[in-house]
């Protein structure tokens, strides 16, 4: 369970929180998903954290931890193989805001999703009212915020990943089938991080 600041001075005002994940493309590693409600005055310089350096984006995920109600869901490479990438990123985002209301001691009132779908009617634990944003972290910054906090948080896993796995280059590329990656693979095998119901690793696991 991960959260961060119950309390940011919303008061009454209607709560609006925004979800992103980070990590369905990769083949090895967990999905991470972030849910932000963002403070006032909110952290200057937000924007899809694809588009942000990694030191920018480094301070910004430290201010939004700091100063704003977050929650993250964190789904493991078995559950991802359990599930498959889809239901998995609909679980990670439902742990995110179940873990952001038990910081804020409270339910948002909307939550805004990156993409064209939502949990809602694809989780069973999501209750909040959700709404779908193509494109969401370059335009809201709520949803910017959550997708910082995300990648960062994930790209975190994959360092301590990386030293327990060094060959897989998992340190600079995070666990996407990268060139360097997929010789890892070809000549070491997939490890327990790696998903097996991904085609690139199941071929790999066959020899």
């Amino acid at each position: 369970m991960f959260y961060g600041t119950p309390h940011c001075g919303f008061g009454s005002d209607p709560l609006v929180v925004g979800v992103d994940e980070a990590g369905r493309g990769p083949l090895a590693g967990p999905v991470v998903a972030a849910a932000v409600a963002l403070c006032k005055p909110r952290p200057g310089g937000l924007a899809d954290s694809k588009k942000l350096g990694p030191s920018r984006r480094r301070i910004l995920d430290e201010a939004v931890r700091r100063r704003c109600a977050w929650g993250v869901g964190v789904v493991d490479v078995h559950d991802i193989d359990r599930l498959n990438i889809f239901g998995a990123t609909m679980l990670a985002m439902t742990l995110a805001m179940d873990n952001l209301s038990r910081a804020m001691e409270r339910d948002a009132d909307e939550v805004l999703v990156d993409g064209n779908l939502t949990p809602q009617g694809r989780n069973r634990q999501w209750r909040w009212r959700a709404r779908p944003i193509v494109g969401g972290d370059a335009i809201e910054p709520c949803i910017s915020a959550a997708s910082i906090v995300a990648k960062e948080w994930r790209d975190r896993i994959m360092l301590d990943a990386a030293r327990l796995h060094p060959s897989y280059g998992w340190e600079s590329n995070k666990g996407y089938g990268t060139r360097d990656h997929m010789e890892a693979l070809r000549r070491h095998g997939p490890t327990p991080l790696h998903r097996r119901s991904f085609a690139p690793v199941a071929q790999m696991a066959l020899f």
